[in-house]
Parts: C-alpha cells; sequence; structure tokens
C-alpha cells in the first residue's frame, strides 16, 4: 500500500529514498544501542545518521533553493518528518530541520547552509518556562530557564518562546552562552534538554509571527505522528496475518480486523489533515484564521493518530509488543511525547472550534494544469446558453449537452476526464446552474451505457439525463442486505422476456419512480454472483405491488415491492442472462467529481457552528466538541481531494476514497446529534436550522433521525470495515 507516498510528484522519489535510508540504516539493533546508552553516547551513536540524512540532502528540503535548499517548503518538511517518524529514526535531524525552518521563517538565512549540511544541529522548545527577553540598545538579553526542548541535548542553536516586553516572542539562543541541562526523559531515542541563560545572556529576538514556530512544529510532530502510525499499522497488520491462536490466525476474527482496519482510518485521515496544513503554510495567499484553523486541527488529529495507533499495536501484539525487546513501546514514547509537548487533542480541537465560530473556514480550491482555456471557453458559453432557459427546457438542455452526467462518453456525457470534471463543476457554480440530478439514475445510466444494447440507450439514457425518467434501485431483499449476491428473487425464462417472482425490500422512492433497476437470479444453478440478471422494470407493470414502509423519521420513503408473476420484456434486459453481477458493479463503481471554490465545510458543520453558541460558546466541552466534528468532517473532505489530486496527477488512487465513507457517516451522525444536544429542549419546537449561505435549512430532529441509516445503506460499517482489513490490508478471511 503506497498511501503514505506524497502527491507532490517531485517528493515521491525522496520519499521513497527516506524509506530506504531508514530501513537500512535505522535499523532495531542501532535503536536499542541508542536507548541503552548514556547522553554523550546516544549522541555519538546518532551523529552518523544525521550526516548521512545532510548528505541526502534531507535536512535542507524544506529550504529555498537560494540556501543550496531543496525548494520543497513545508510538505518536504513533512514527508521528511513522516519517513522518519515511520522508521523511528534517532537524533536530532529533524529538530534540526524545524529549527531551520523557523529561522527561515525569521528572516535568519545566514545561518541556514549550517542547518542544511549538518555542521549545525537544532532544536526548538515548545514547553513554556520562565525565561524573559529585553531589548537594548546593543541587542536583546535573555534570563532565565526554558522548559522542555525536544532534541535539545546535542543543540548547538535553539529557538525557545520567552516574554518579552509585549508579550510572547520567540529568541534564539546558542549552546556557547547557555548552560544546557540534558532530560533523560520519555523519548529516549531523541534526547531532549532545558537550557538555562545567566542574567545579561545574549539573545536574539526572532521577527516572526508569534504562532508561527508552533504551527510549524504542530505540523512538524503531526507528520511524525503520521509516519508512526502508519508503522504501528503496518506492523500490527503483518503480525495478525501470521500470528495463530485456536487454529486460526488472528487477523480473522472480527475484532482485532475492525482495530487494524480503524488504525488505517486514523492514519489516512491524520495524513490527510497534515498534508493539507503543510499546504497551507506553504501558500501565502492563505489567511491567517484559515491557517490556524488548519493546523489547530493537525495538531490535535495529527499527533493523537500515532499515540493511538501505537497503544492499538501493543494490545494486538500482546505480551511480545509489552518488552523492552520490541520497538513498539519505543514508538508509543515518541508519540505520547510529543501530545505532552503540543498539548492535548481536547486543547486543539477547543481552538478549532473557537476559531470556526469565530468565521474562519478552509476554502476549497485546485490548482488546474494548465491548457483548459479552449475546454472552460465552450463549456462557459453553452451553460450561459443553459442559463437563458428554465424549467423543463433548461433540464432538456443540459443532459443534451452532456452535463447531467458528463464522465459519459459522447453523446451522453462529455467524456469528461478529472480536469475537465472540476472546470464544469466551477461553471455550474458561477452560473447557479444545477443539472438535473438522477439520484438512483446515477447509478442505472453508466450500467446501461456500458452493457446494454443501442435501443435500450436511446430508450432510457437520454430520457434519463433530462429528468424525464425517474428510477428507484431493486436489489435488497429481506434476506440479502450487504450480502447482496445471495438474493432470492427468481426470473424465468418465458415467451418473449422474464417471469419474476420475488420480494425486495429499502427500496427508496418506489411509489414515485418509472422504472427500477431489479437484480434477480436468473440461473440457480451457478456460483451465486454469476447466476444474476440485470432488468430494467416498469414500476407499472401487473403483478408489481408497492407498499411503503414508515421510517424512524416518520417519513415513508423507503418500500417493500413484491413481484408476483411480472413479466419483463428481454429489450429490458441488460447484457445477458448472467451478467448482472458485473452490470451491478458497473452501477456502484461509477465514479464522479465534484470540487468548487467554497468551503470544505459541510451543510452539517455550519449547523453545528450555528447551534454551539445556545450551549454555551465558551463552553470548553462544547468547544472541544465542536472542534473534534469539524476536523473530522475537515479530514473526509481532504481525503476526497486527494483521490481527486492522484486522478490529476494520473497516479492510481490510494486508500483514500475507501476509508472516507466510514469517517464521514459517523461523523454526520455525530454532528446531527451535537446539534441536537446542543439546542435543547427549546429545540423541539424550533423552527428548521439555517445551514448554508443560500437559504437552506434543515431540521436538526428529522437530520439526526435520518443520519442513522448512513451507517447501515450502501454497506453497513462492519461490513466496510472488513473490506478494508481484507481488500487493503489483506488480513485473512473469517
Amino acid at each position: 500500500m503506497d498511501s503514505h507516498l506524497p502527491l507532490d510528484g517531485d517528493l515521491v522519489d525522496f520519499a521513497l529514498l527516506l524509506d530506504q535510508f531508514g530501513t537500512e540504516q535505522a535499523d532495531p539493533d542501532l535503536v536499542h544501542r541508542i536507548v541503552d546508552a548514556t547522553d554523550a553516547l546516544a549522541g555519538e551513536l546518532a551523529q552518523p545518521l544525521t550526516k548521512a540524512l545532510a548528505q541526502l540532502g534531507a535536512l535542507g528540503v524544506h529550504l529555498p533553493e537560494s540556501v543550496d535548499g531543496g525548494g520543497t517548503g513545508v510538505l518536504g518538511l513533512a514527508t521528511l518528518a513522516e519517513a522518519l517518524g515511520r522508521r523511528l529514526v534517532p537524533g536530532p535531524a529533524l529538530p534540526t530541520a524545524l529549527t531551520a525552518a523557523v529561522l527561515h521563517a525569521a528572516g535568519a538565512d545566514e545561518l541556514l547552509p549550517g542547518l542544511a549540511d549538518g555542521s549545525a544541529l537544532g532544536a526548538v522548545g515548545l514547553a513554556e518556562g520562565d525565561l524573559r527577553a529585553e531589548s537594548g540598545p546593543t541587542g536583546a538579553t535573555v534570563t532565565g530557564t526554558s522548559g522542555l526542548v525536544l532534541g535539545g541535548a546535542d543543540a548547538g542553536l535553539f529557538v525557545v518562546p520567552a516574554t518579552g516586553d509585549s508579550g510572547r516572542v520567540w529568541v534564539l539562543l546558542e549552546r556557547g552562552s547557555v548552560e544546557v541541562q540534558p532530560v533523560r526523559g520519555y523519548d529516549l531515542t531523541r534526547r531532549g534538554a532545558r537550557v538555562t541563560a545567566a542574567p545579561g545572556t545574549a539573545g536574539r529576538i526572532l521577527e516572526v509571527d508569534p504562532e508561527l514556530p508552533t504551527q510549524l512544529a504542530a505540523v512538524t510532530l503531526a507528520a511524525e505522528s503520521v509516519g508512526i502510525a502508519q508503522w504501528c499499522t503496518d506492523t500490527a497488520a503483518d503480525y495478525a496475518r501470521v500470528r495463530e491462536q485456536f487454529g486460526r490466525r488472528i487477523g480473522a476474527f472480527q475484532a482485532v480486523k475492525h482495530r487494524i482496519s480503524r488504525m488505517l482510518v486514523t492514519t489516512e485521515q491524520a495524513r490527510a489533515i497534515v498534508w493539507d496544513a503543510a499546504r497551507a503554510l506553504d501558500d501565502a495567499r492563505t489567511a491567517a484564521p484559515e491557517r490556524a484553523l488548519v493546523t489547530a486541527a493537525a495538531a490535535g488529529l495529527g499527533v493523537e493518530s500515532g499515540l493511538s495507533t501505537a497503544k492499538d499495536l501493543v494490545n494486538t501484539l500482546g505480551g511480545i509488543g509489552f518488552t523492552w525487546e520490541h520497538l513498539a513501546g519505543f514508538y508509543l514514547r515518541r508519540a505520547h511525547l510529543s501530545r505532552i509537548v503540543l498539548g492535548s487533542a481536547d486543547r486543539w480541537a477547543a481552538q478549532v472550534g473557537r476559531l470556526a465560530l469565530a468565521g474562519a473556514r478552509r476554502s476549497a480550491s485546485i490548482e488546474l494544469p494548465d491548457g483548459l482555456e479552449p475546454t472552460r471557453a465552450q463549456v462557459r458559453a453553452e451553460l450561459d446558453e443553459a442559463a437563458a432557459l428554465s424549467g423543463p427546457a433548461r433540464a432538456a438542455y443540459l443532459g443534451d449537452h452532456g452535463y447531467t452526467m458528463p464522465t459519459l462518453p459522447a453523446p451522453w456525457g462529455k467524456g469528461a476526464d478529472v480536469p475537465t470534471q472540476l472546470v464544469i463543476a466551477e461553471e455550474l457554480a458561477r452560473t447557479r446552474l444545477e443539472p438535473h440530478d438522477m439520484i438512483i439514475g446515477n447509478w442505472v445510466v453508466p450500467a446501461v451505457v456500458a452493457f446494454g444494447t443501442d435501443e435500450q440507450k436511446e430508450r432510457f439514457v437520454r430520457p434519463s439525463l433530462r429528468g424525464e425518467i425517474t428510477w428507484c434501485q431493486l436489489f435488497s431483499e429481506p434476506g440479502a442486505g450487504s450480502d447482496l449476491a445471495s438474493l432470492t428473487t427468481r426470473a424465468d425464462k418465458v415467451d418473449g422476456g422474464w417471469k419474476v417472482n420475488g420480494q425486495k425490500v429499502w427500496t427508496s422512492g418506489a411509489r414515485a419512480a418509472d422504472y427500477g433497476i431489479l437484480l434477480a437470479r436468473t440461473d440457480p444453478t451457478v456460483a451465486k454472483h454469476k447466476g444474476l440478471g440485470y432488468f430494467l422494470l416498469d414500476t407499472s407493470a401487473p403483478g408489481v405491488d408497492i407498499r411503503p414502509l414508515r421510517e424512524i423519521t416518520g417519513d415513508e420513503l423507503f418500500n417493500e415491492v413484491f413481484l408476483d408473476d411480472v413479466f419483463i420484456p428481454d429489450d429490458c434486459l441488460v447484457g445477458g442472462p448472467t451478467d448482472g453481477w458485473a452490470a451491478a458493479l458497473n452501477t456502484l463503481a461509477s465514479e464522479r467529481v465534484a470540487m468548487t471554490g467554497g468551503s470544505h465545510f459541510s451543510t452539517g458543520d455550519e449547523a453545528l457552528v450555528a447551534a454551539a453558541p445556545a450551549a454555551g460558546a465558551d463552553d470548553p466541552l462544547v468547544l472541544a466538541r465542536l472542534g473534534d466534528l469539524l476536523t473530522r468532517s475537515l479530514s473526509s473532505s481532504l481525503l476526497g481531494l486527494r483521490t481527486t489530486l492522484r486522478s490529476l496527477a494520473g497516479a492510481a488512487p490510494g486508500s483514500e476514497a475507501s476509508l472516507a465513507k466510514l469517517i464521514s457517516t459517523t461523523t454526520i451522525q455525530d454532528s446531527w446529534e451535537a446539534v441536537v444536544d446542543w439546542l435543547g429542549p427549546a429545540g423541539l419546537a424550533a423552527p428548521p436550522l439555517e445551514t448554508s449561505g443560500d437559504g437552506r435549512h434543515d431540521d436538526p430532529i428529522h437530520m439526526f433521525l435520518n443520519s442513522r441509516a448512513l451507517t447501515i445503506a450502501g454497506g453497513t460499517t462492519d461490513v466496510q470495515l472488513n473490506i478494508v482489513g481484507e481488500r487493503i490490508l489483506r488480513l485473512p478471511r473469517d
């Protein structure tokens, strides 16, 4: 699985090189020798690693090319951090690279060459001490003792926070002017220290945004924690594939499989957040509140990912994971220390909540490749024509010109690749046009185009695209939900067609639909996936009995459908009599890309922000809950963005798309539950809540109840976790 590789093609080779370096150089034997050594000897043992990384250009990969750096910015620093975390590379390499990033932001570029070539080592302190900095006519003086400085035991340059004349400042101190007190602490692979400056010690007050060093450190440590999370997930999966208990490999046990699958989910959502925070820090156009929002999200979710997966790894390994011999404990120590230094996930979540309440949002935008101007001009001209129409005429125009489903080949769509889809999405947003939403038809039409006859395409595709035919899906049965291939509805061949008998259930919109896509068993003598037919059923045909099912919301969207000797003509069978499973998979795999220049905040997110003040906008519990939910939602949105960017780059899809549903469904459920909780008893009788800038309103009670279906529809959460475990992590089947 290569989802850990950067999306930026220039950094892929760098990441692969670092993986190779870590595997070959930072072997477990070296790690054990360093953790068992004295402070002085530990530094000597780690020194060759730091020098070797400098020779690879790793310590300056993020620095500008004007100082012989790699010019990759914070994304490069995050790539380095993740790789070093994944291999638990000991020593001061990462603290040195972080120091260089802070000094570059402060304009101290004269110090960067030494840090990049490893001749100078640096460290950044985040923990508050009692240092005070005073400006004077001949420079600044610093007095007091710092808090813990990660990697400080080996550093020659220290960047630490202090109290200045008008608040918090960051000062640069040199080892020769301070007393360095090594701290043989928690992370034995990277020794910390405290520094004490005697009264009058010379220092340099850095001219830098007071928030920026913490933000750079947050992204760096969070990226390192993502690397830790990846190693923990891989190690747990490797172990669960071979370890046997009770006569079975433990990865086949659903409890173990789900635990490791959730480890992967945690890793990938943290990776998406950290990657986006690095992008935000690299982009000078990012507004300060937006930058603060996404770096706070990365600090909370990113650092927590390493700690939670390390704990889960120890539990998966059992006794061996609790030994000094196994590296799991040292990964656990490093991840935990990062959280201790940066602060708890709740603290950062509360910061996300505060920023969101103050109006901060993460913009959703993609930089498109060059050469799309002719495409945009054509799309804009056609949509301007459509804007002059209204009602059914507009829907028909958009359908006929390929905008209902642009991914379809002509003449049904535009054969749109990912960049073209994004151009279309932007232009639709500009003109405020909305093509007909076919709903279930979005699944039906691609299957008919792929497997249907020319007559079927003419009869069903164009009217569907124009909004003249509506569809429902007749797949699930009382005994065949997630295990769809076990369905029992029969289709027996008769003259001119097929006679169908059976029962379908959970059919949304059946009473209003003109047609339904129906899976039925045409050959009971072959394997269950191979004996299915894919039919287009006229819902008004004799023998079709549609009965509404009332849901927990009180609505009657669902239906059960009874089929009693229903005749379906041959010209409504799509493909061959046993091609149904392939057509159904095509239906479920239809992919569309939509990304406009708005916000990553969904309507549910905006409902959260709107409801939180009712529960107390200053309540730390409310703020932490708000920020946690917004962070989870942002991670889901960013996973979708990363999938889109992979497509833009022509790369194979990673695991992001498979995991986004697991994150988004539970987040939506938890979000609407929080909205209802915060509105309290008064909210039970309140009018619907505005959830977007276009005047949309949603009833929180209805949304909360309705959201319970999200972890059932399209495959339950339990089934999805099994799929992640078996198909992505290659864990054994039960």
